[in-house]
């Protein structure tokens, strides 16, 4: 029996390590010293870490601080806080990472496809650059004039934008997380625009966060963050097609009125539950999720999709499919002919 060939179609959860970042975390490897210690061994590798600081800086554009987290919810987790603002705000289609942290703060509304529409004067604004399960984009850039005129400031989650899209430097905080542009999993950063915002915790980075510093990791993210961006204009091409054929096949594109990624869209299959699709998808060797991974495992309804205006029964018939620089057109046509195959759909001629 021949083996089915596995479709990864599920990189906005984690993207293959890169060759470039496999190379450098591989040379991180050799550097095992502590970058704390004070011996020539750990001066060296001190040395590396912060000339991938500085690599880092350069990629992102960014000239504020940068410390290195294990990801992006731990750089999430210590802006919200450890910030000395007296109010946060943020919206209800935030990662879980930021709900999780502000259980207590307000949700700003949003419209129907998930952006966000008001802000408040005086509240740090939790606001992402890129919503993980939709791939819409905020319009970050008018936030970020509205907000600073209210005297606030604006924290962006940019796990799913960085090494894409250029990142919103408006925002005064930024968290970013490596395995998503294929850097090695287990590293991130917070970029931080004034560093006196936050409480300080002690030990590295500047002492506001304590650990050994992840040398090999750091490498890997700075070699994946200098890679090319070219392949975005093929998965612009491929997101297309795929939009295309789900509409052709009685399907429906979440959000598909504003701006998206083009490496993220989520799909109504009508009269089908996402469960039973991800099941189906699977066995054909095809991985797709359903939300985003954090808590895609439990298969509650989303609350994203909620948020928008979802009742339970259509939100229920949503999955996701995203792209990496790795995605070919081969592979989508194989996936649209899989959701055909589960919707009922005949193949178009």
């Amino acid at each position: 029996m021949s083996r089915i060939e596995r479709i990864y179609l599920d990189h906005a959860a984690t993207a293959p390590v890169s060759g470039a970042a496999r190379r450098a975390m591989a040379e991180g490897l050799e550097r095992w010293a502590n970058p704390s210690s004070p011996h020539a061994e750990g001066r060296a590798a001190r040395a590396a870490l912060e000339e991938a600081r500085t690599r880092i800086a350069a990629a992102l554009g960014w000239d504020g601080a940068i410390l290195f987290t294990s990801g992006a919810s731990e750089a999430i987790a210590i802006a919200l806080t450890r910030s000395k603002a007296v109010r946060i705000v943020t919206s209800p289609v935030e990662h879980d990472a930021v709900l999780r942290v502000t259980k207590d703060a307000h949700r700003l509304p949003v419209d129907a496809d998930g952006r966000v529409t008001a802000t408040e004067p005086g509240a740090l604004h939790a606001i992402q650059q890129v919503n993980s399960e939709t791939g819409v984009i905020q319009p970050i850039a008018d936030l970020a004039e509205a907000v600073h005129a209210q005297g606030g400031l604006l924290f962006c989650d940019c796990a799913q934008g960085a090494g894409k899209i250029d990142l919103p430097l408006a925002a005064d905080m930024i968290a970013i997380s490596a395995c998503k542009f294929g850097g090695a999993p287990g590293v991130g950063a917070l970029l931080v625009r004034d560093l006196t915002r936050l409480h300080p915790s002690g030990g590295q980075e500047q002492g506001y966060r304590g650990g050994t510093e992840n040398l090999p990791g750091v490498l890997a993210m700075a070699a994946a963050l200098e890679e090319s961006r070219d392949w975005l204009a093929e998965a612009v091409r491929l997101r297309v097609m795929l939009d295309d054929a789900i509409r052709a096949s009685g399907g429906q594109v979440v959000a598909e009125g504003a701006e998206r990624l083009p490496t993220i869209a989520s799909y109504r299959m009508p009269g089908q539950a996402a469960r039973a699709q991800l099941i189906r998808f699977d066995m054909a060797g095809i991985a797709v999720s359903a939300g985003s991974a954090c808590s895609s495992g439990t298969l509650k309804t989303s609350p994203v999709l909620k948020a928008m205006g979802w009742d339970d029964k259509t939100a229920d018939e949503v999955v996701r499919v995203s792209f990496g620089r790795s995605t070919t057109q081969a592979q989508v046509r194989r996936f649209i002919e899989q959701w055909r195959a589960i919707a009922g759909v005949e193949a178009a001629a």
